[in-house]
Order: structure tokens, then sequence, then C-alpha cells
């Protein structure tokens, strides 16, 4: 008797030790939720209307703070979808995509508004939550040379033009 509750209790010990590993693989397949595209929000707006959704894509522009929330723009490569938010939410967001530099790619958790009532009737998203996929980076252009060089040489053939016609005029008249 005592020898099949000590069998049985070794198998249980044998399955919990074997479950504990995939139980993060199993939460985190249940509880991630798949990002939805600008366009499906757009042309789907009244179904999703006062939904929690969540949205992907690169922020661009400028972070305009609020007194306790701020207004960041959130683009997917298909539009960009303004996100109210708490400022103290968009404290690890260090590049905003612009000509100077490619955006923080990040992942917005928040109740999606056909037509917001607080923002004077914008499509928005009132985030709850963010996270930070992918960091952004500085972009540099090279100098084009040849560029440069051919507008000095235009310059310089244009004002040796304009002083040889005043030189021409002065002469002739």
């Amino acid at each position: 008797m005592i020898s099949y509750r000590l069998h049985r209790l070794q198998k249980q010990i044998t399955q919990i030790i074997l479950l504990v590993p995939l139980c993060p693989v199993l939460l985190m397949s249940w509880c991630y939720a798949q990002s939805i595209s600008s366009v499906e929000l757009i042309n789907n707006a009244k179904n999703y209307n006062g939904n929690t959704v969540v949205y992907k894509g690169e922020v661009i522009g400028d972070i305009m703070v609020r007194g306790e929330y701020a207004w960041i723009n959130v683009n997917d490569d298909k539009n960009a979808i303004g996100i109210w938010i708490k400022k103290e939410l968009i404290k690890d967001i260090l590049y905003t995509g612009s000509y100077k530099s490619r955006g923080d790619i990040v992942e917005i958790a928040g109740k999606f508004n056909r037509s917001c009532v607080e923002h004077g009737g914008d499509l928005d998203i009132h985030a709850q939550s963010i996270i930070k996929i992918s960091s952004g980076s500085k972009i540099s252009y090279a100098v084009n040379t040849k560029t440069i060089n051919l507008a000095l040489g235009l310059s310089c053939m244009i004002l040796l033009f304009y002083l040889l016609r005043v030189r021409y005029l002065k002469t002739a008249g």
C-alpha cells in the first residue's frame, strides 16, 4: 500500500517537473494578442469602437505633452494613428521618425475610439500599455560631391556671363 502511494507520488512529481517548463509557453500563447493594422481599424471602425486593440508601428513626428498625458503618432507603413498615452509610459521612446531619424517601433494596447468625444471626434487609441519592440536610430546622409561641384561650376559660369554682359553694355553705351 505504501509502495503504491510512493509510486503514485513519484509519477505526479515527474509530471509536474515536465509541465513546469511548458507553463510560460502556454501562458504566452494565451496572453499574446495579434496586432491590428491601421487599414483594418479604419475600414472596420464601427466594429472596433470601444474595444481594446493592439496596434504596432513606428513612432513618428513630435511627442506632444499635454499635462499628465501626451500625443504620439504611430505609423504602420500604411497610415498613422494618434495615440493618447500617459506621460510616464513614453519615457523609453528615444527616437521619433523624421528626416533625421527612424522612430522606435512600439506595440500599443488600448481602447480604440472611432470618434473620440474627448478629442473633438477624432479617431484615436487611448493607450493602456506600450511595449518598445526595437529602438530607432539616426539617419546620416552622404554628401554628393559631384552635385556640389556641378552647382559651383554652374554658379561660376553664370557669374562670368553676367560680368561679361555688364561690361559689354558699358562699352556699347
